[in-house]
């Protein structure tokens, strides 16, 4: 039986945001045990072991010119993006790190229409995003419109947008060379946690180990690493490869809405009608944007013709 590779990505895109909109929720309570960096390095340290013990072949040789793509894309995803993110939550309310994240796929759609082949842009897209950004902020802000700008915060929350997008530019590159997602995923994560090491030289490593290995600690912990990481940047980086770096960015608009839910399943905190409309909202800015590339299909039916 014949798979269709474009409803396959869609699937991956959908699962890596039905688990990554969980991470929140995992994060909050883990903070309660270790900072945010010991869970950055943490859970990306476990998502490496399980590649490499998934995938432990390595390389057959050595190509620089690649390797750059993969300490680059390391940097961007792993590292600087979840730095970024944190730091900026120290600055300003979580509300607006989630609006302001959630224009990640207007940043990719940008690089990706220069850099990338097949990755123009329509007005739909654009109908789409802002339609979508319209939920998120109905979302995020919950009916409570008391915007208290903070320049440092927002602008570290716009820079870990940015940073996102170069990611995603830079996964759908390297879905070209000549390897498998998982080995690719597992130089990425290598590259990472390389980068990592000066910040945990800066901020600390003491992780209260005796708190982490207690039943619920741990099971987010493992939830981080082996899901939300390991699984789910393998599942990402399939959906980029399969879908292209724009359609599987616009997936991120329902990160929000998957948090509320699962907020609200787990914590018992309540669904208001204001975030009830801007999830309705994401959901019309998602399905808009997902029609907005033809990458030349019209063209190439025009030519069979």
């Amino acid at each position: 039986m014949n798979r269709d590779p474009k409803l396959i990505g869609h699937s991956l895109a959908l699962i890596t945001i039905l688990m990554w909109g969980m991470t929140f929720i995992s994060t909050k309570l883990l903070l309660e045990t270790i900072s945010p960096v010991e869970i950055l390095f943490l859970r990306f340290a476990i998502g490496f072991i399980a590649l490499c013990l998934l995938a432990p072949i390595a390389f057959k040789r050595v190509v620089i010119k690649h390797e750059w793509y993969f300490a680059a894309a390391g940097l961007c995803g792993v590292t600087l993006y979840f730095l970024l993110e944190n730091i900026a939550l120290t600055y300003t309310l979580a509300s607006h790190v989630g609006v302001i994240v959630s224009i990640v796929p207007f940043f990719t759609a940008i690089l990706a229409h220069f850099l990338l082949d097949g990755e123009k842009l329509n007005l739909q897209f654009f109908v789409g995003f802002a339609i979508a950004l319209a939920g998120i902020f109905l979302i995020s802000f919950n009916g409570n419109y008391n915007l208290k700008l903070n320049p440092l915060g927002d602008l570290l929350a716009i820079a870990a947008a940015v940073v996102w997008a170069v990611y995603s530019v830079l996964t759908k590159k390297i879905s070209q060379f000549p390897y498998s997602t998982v080995q690719a995923t597992r130089k990425m994560f290598f590259y990472g946690l390389i980068f990592m090491l000066p910040v945990l030289a800066i901020y600390g490593f003491k992780p209260q180990w005796g708190q982490l290995v207690e039943p619920l600690p741990l099971f987010h912990l493992i939830f981080l690493g082996l899901g939300a990481s390991a699984l789910c940047f393998v599942t990402w980086n399939s959906a980029v490869k399969m879908l292209g770096a724009v359609k599987t960015s616009v997936y991120i608009y329902m990160v929000p809405v998957v948090t509320v839910i699962a907020s609200a399943i787990m914590l018992k905190e309540n669904i208001t009608p204001a975030v009830g409309i801007g999830t309705l909202l994401a959901l019309a800015g998602l399905l808009l944007s997902e029609g907005k590339f033809t990458r030349g299909k019209k063209k190439e039916a025009k030519q069979q013709l």
